[in-house]
């Protein structure tokens, strides 16, 4: 079944910082870009609590979502973006960032 283009999606990122100096880069640059896809930030945690599972979260979870899919996909494979990102890669140690559908709004 095909996603609806006008779901917002979420983008949930987990990473360990390995060079703060270097990552901290990334973080200057990175609402500028969020921002021009319509992206908004909603939270980040460095202390996670985990109830259950066998493989918990650890380091940073970072949580923005987008007003659609197109609009994540366009600021993932935004030239800037991807310049920009150079920085989390050699700064972090990143276990997953992924992009999750939300529900359509209720009417």
């Amino acid at each position: 079944m095909k996603t609806p283009s006008n779901i917002p999606v979420y983008v949930v990122a987990n990473f360990e910082i390995e060079d703060a100096e270097t990552y901290r880069s990334y973080e200057k640059g990175f609402f500028r870009i969020l921002r021009k896809h319509g992206g908004l930030f909603i939270t980040y945690d460095d202390e996670t609590v985990n109830f259950e599972g066998h493989d918990p979260l650890k380091g940073r979870v970072v949580i923005f979502s987008f007003p659609s899919e197109e609009a994540a996909r366009n600021w993932y494979n935004d030239p800037r973006y991807q310049a920009l990102s150079e920085y989390r890669r050699v700064g972090t140690k990143l276990k997953f960032l992924t992009m999750v559908h939300g529900l359509p709004a209720r009417k």
